[in-house]
């Protein structure tokens, strides 16, 4: 028994690089939520202490609880941008299922179109209000807004180049058939998606 063409071939080094990056992506996701994690849960256990007389850390760490809301929104983001990788986003595919190979293409370009488009009005819009961001400050922690809301200079670069790089890729003809597939919905192949398709 012979795998399939388009799991057997090697990957460019380009690729190999680009899967290494969002294998650190990935890892930073689970890093924020297991501080996430240990910072609330660390919280409420020193606040539950202090009820009973022992008191530590003055019952509580109050950093934490703005530490964990910053590492929730980079968690989130982070996240926007690893699931539009695996053509993972909510979408409705509907439409799209009922074309070919040749139709979900065009379908495929044109919704890449608008994403780039998207993700520029989002960098723009983070860059014109960074001045004001780096001024502000967190009130407990001291740090800069500009940690908190430029993280859209990074969910916008990383979504805005995902869909430019598969723009590129449908104009050249090298679409991944997998690819298309995903975009019409169709997962029965992909066990990383198998939970939806059941859903569905």
């Amino acid at each position: 028994m012979t795998a399939s063409p388009e799991h057997d071939a090697p990957k460019a080094p380009a690729s190999r690089a680009t899967d290494r990056a969002f294998k650190l992506f990935e890892l930073l996701i689970v890093a924020c939520l297991v501080a996430m994690v240990v910072m609330v849960f660390g919280n409420a256990l020193l606040r539950k202490l202090s009820d009973y007389g022992l008191v530590l850390f003055g019952g509580g760490i109050d950093v934490s609880e703005e530490l964990s809301r910053i590492l929730f929104v980079w968690l989130t983001f982070i996240g926007a941008v690893v699931v539009a990788r695996e053509n993972a986003h909510l979408g409705v595919d509907t439409l799209v299922a009922q074309f070919g190979p040749a139709g979900r293409t065009i379908m495929m370009v044109l919704s890449d179109i608008f994403v780039v488009l998207c993700c520029a009005v989002f960098f723009w819009g983070t860059w014109k209000q960074s001045p004001l961001h780096l001024t502000n400050t967190a009130p407990i922690t001291g740090m800069s807004m500009i940690w908190v809301y430029g993280v859209g200079f990074f969910a916008s670069l990383g979504i805005g180049a995902l869909a430019a790089a598969r723009i590129v890729r449908a104009l050249a003809g090298r679409l991944d058939p997998r690819e298309l597939r995903e975009f019409a919905g169709e997962y029965d192949e992909d066990p990383a998606h198998s939970l939806r398709g059941h859903l569905e």
